[in-house]
């Protein structure tokens, strides 16, 4: 017999709180509670046309999608039912961790601390990887899969993009590559290894494909950073826009086979 489990109140109001401050640090980051915008923070290293990688302004907007989600998240996670999910008694720390990194990370670029900012998404990467990791077991109710997959996959595929943006404003504020040939090559080379990363956790994951959609988001939108505005580039354009479509016909094709599967599944146990 299963014994039932149930997380305390106070472990899951911590991480409500967690995630709403994360919110609440991005509109203050979004200059709407008076901070300074980040693409203007440290030296508008971090604006759309800062660098052959840096994704065009509409990209940003994913970011009030996730936060919504994420509030859906820690709403639902505080529910008795979500307290009695052995999946989430191991993802709540995570989740919470992610929500702090991502307020410290807002915090880091507001102060002016690019190179602190690059240690801090890093860290917010890893812990969104295992996050990613830990979803890819079956959720135990449909609810769950969806609202952890919604405010997670998103998040991990845009904080993916937005760590390459991250290093390469970092790099360009120390002059590297500035005017070099070299830039535009390996720019492109950086976009394909990102949408390898996008159809590896498709594949990885049998065929859930939010954090590649993500990333495909975030790369269509390097190419639109390359097409208009004050760092335009053709041959990184292209290869952003065909490695994003690329990515999501990759991870459209695995969604439908893995919607195959399920359905010749539940036909052989009927």
């Amino acid at each position: 017999m299963r014994t039932t489990y149930s997380a305390s109140v106070t472990v899951r109001i911590l991480c409500a709180v967690a995630v709403l401050l994360a919110t609440l640090g991005a509109f203050y980051g979004s200059g709407v509670l008076g901070g300074t915008p980040i693409a203007e923070a440290a030296g508008g290293r971090l604006g759309a046309d800062s660098t052959l990688l840096a994704p065009g302004t509409g990209a940003f907007s994913i970011w009030s999608f996730i936060y919504t989600a994420l509030l859906v998240y820690a709403a639902w996670q505080v529910s008795a039912k979500a307290g009695e999910s052995r999946a989430q008694r191991k993802m709540r720390p995570w989740a919470a961790a992610s929500a702090v990194l991502n307020a410290l990370w807002i915090g880091t670029v507001q102060l002016g601390w690019l190179g602190l900012s690059v240690l801090v998404i890093l860290l917010l990467l890893a812990v969104l990887v295992r996050i990613f990791l830990l979803l890819i077991p079956v959720a135990e109710s449909a609810v769950e899969r969806w609202i952890t997959a919604v405010a997670f996959g998103p998040y991990l595929g845009w904080v993916s993009v937005a760590t390459v943006a991250n290093i390469a404003a970092w790099l360009s504020s120390f002059g590297l590559g500035e005017g070099a040939a070299w830039t535009i090559p390996l720019a492109i080379l950086l976009l394909v290894v990102a949408a390898l990363i996008g159809a590896g956790t498709v594949h990885f994951s049998g065929g859930r494909i939010s954090a590649a959609l993500a990333m495909a988001w975030g790369i269509a939108w390097i190419g639109v950073g390359r097409s208009d505005g004050g760092l335009e580039s053709a041959p990184v354009a292209i290869a952003a826009f065909c490695a994003a479509g690329l990515l999501v016909v990759y991870a459209v094709l695995a969604a439908l086979q893995r919607r195959v599967r399920f359905n010749r599944g539940a036909e052989n146990t009927a």
